[in-house]
């Protein structure tokens, strides 16, 4: 089964992760001092790590800090590689250094620009290949016609073979107006693409207004993922929709990685006016719920569409609106990320992305590898002589969006033949699903 990926961002927009959080740093003085970083990187594993795999041993991490203090570094470099061995024990693709070149980008990068071909990508962990998760709409790949669950085996020729994450994405960003080449198993073929470098600024929210037969509105919101900018897009996109008086929303988090778990909080609450949105468990055991502030900014009835490429903060906010009963969710089951890595800033400037927690749902349900399953399983029904594109999402022309239209459109009708005047307050909508 595919581990979940580390949405990062990483400035080739071949970024891995699951939500994360920025906490404060962990040291405010600058060293030239190899072993101190060394230390640092073990102290924070010691302290903080969340062992998900059961293979990390207390008394052998103990053990190897004296083994790697003992040894002399002369030069930075030769501790970040004497970091990576030591994190590489710990058998957690997530948990991972960042010289300072690369931990600046990844900063910049959560700020919702990137530079690359826009793909997000995975490490499988049975049989440790580069997947694809999604690509990013509107970038090199996904005009390419990069595909989720696509098999990564070679860049520019050369085997990914046992690559990591960090190999990996070294090879594919380069500079704007590059050429990379893929390599690429799908269905079991071999296909190579060719993808020009571009820096991708990325608008997270399209959002429009479908008028259907009945005269009912539908908001259509798609977010594409969470960074920094993601929740006053969203906020700013229900609100002008808001003034449009629609009977419902389709809220599309199809092939959305996922991305800042605050971000992810901040949606939600958007959505949900009460009740638990998210729980994280730390390997203590101690859990910090996240609950709604009773700020919602609409409460009208809400479909959410999910598929295997929606992952991490989309899991956390679909989940949240399932659980909560604020609305249904309709597609195929998501994609299974539930742990949570911190960013730790190191003294030189380099830094540290270390998994501390596993999220749950506010029933409980442990997502890591499990996804959520939707209320109804609709599948996008494609064939050689239907192509959606962009355009196409959110229309009649996706099966899957038709559903969720469909579902809005019965309560509309039950209403109506009910002599029931629209009440925005009943948000619960699993009544629709009677015929």
């Amino acid at each position: 089964m595919l581990k979940g990926f580390f949405k990062v961002c990483l400035s080739i927009a071949a970024f891995s992760s699951p939500s994360f959080s920025f906490p404060a740093n962990s040291s405010t003085l600058v060293t030239d001092n190899p072993k101190e970083i060394i230390d640092q990187v073990w102290q924070i594993i010691y302290r903080d790590f969340l062992d998900y795999s059961g293979k990390y041993k207390k008394e052998d991490w103990i053990k190897l800090r004296k083994q790697i203090l003992s040894t002399k570094y002369f030069e930075n470099s030769e501790a970040y590689e004497a970091i990576k061995d030591m994190l590489a024990k710990l058998d957690d693709p997530y948990t991972r250094f960042l010289d300072p070149k690369e931990f600046n980008e990844m900063r910049i990068d959560t700020t919702g620009e990137l530079m690359g071909v826009g793909i997000q990508i995975s490490l499988d962990e049975v049989t440790n290949e580069i997947v694809v998760v999604s690509p990013i709409e509107g970038t090199p790949a996904f005009f390419a016609g990069i595909k989720p669950n696509d098999t990564i085996v070679s860049i520019d020729g050369k085997p990914t073979e046992n690559f990591s994450i960090d190999q990996t994405v070294k090879l594919i960003r380069g500079e704007k107006g590059t050429k990379v080449e893929l390599g690429i198993i799908r269905d079991n073929k071999f296909l190579k693409i060719s993808l020009i470098r571009d820096r991708i600024e990325i608008n997270v929210v399209d959002s429009r207004i479908n008028n259907t037969s009945l005269g009912a509105k539908i908001a259509y919101l798609r977010l594409k993922q969470f960074n920094a900018k993601s929740p006053k897009e969203m906020s700013l996109s229900i609100n002008k929709l808001e003034k449009q008086n629609p009977f419902g929303y389709v809220l599309d988090l199809r092939s959305n990685p996922g991305g800042l778990l605050e971000a992810s909080i901040e949606i939600a609450r958007q959505w949900i006016n009460t009740g638990t949105i998210v729980s994280t468990q730390t390997k203590d055991g101690i859990t910090d719920i996240r609950k709604a502030k009773s700020r919602a900014l609409t409460t009208r009835p809400v479909v959410v569409l999910i598929d295997e490429g929606s992952a991490s903060a989309s899991e956390i906010l679909s989940g949240a609106i399932k659980d909560n009963k604020r609305g249904l969710l309709v597609g195929k089951k998501t994609f299974g990320k539930g742990l949570v890595q911190s960013v730790r800033s190191l003294s030189d400037g380099s830094g540290l992305t270390v998994t501390v927690a596993k999220y749950l749902t506010p029933n409980g349900k442990d997502i890591n590898k499990n996804g959520i399953e939707p209320d109804i399983k609709v599948d996008l029904l494609l064939d050689d002589k239907v192509k959606l594109t962009n355009s196409d999402l959110g229309t009649l022309k996706d099966s899957q969006y038709v559903e969720a239209e469909n579902i809005l459109l019965r309560k509309y009708k039950s209403d109506r033949n009910n002599n029931n005047s629209y009440n925005p307050n009943k948000a619960n909508i699993n009544y629709a699903l009677k015929r």
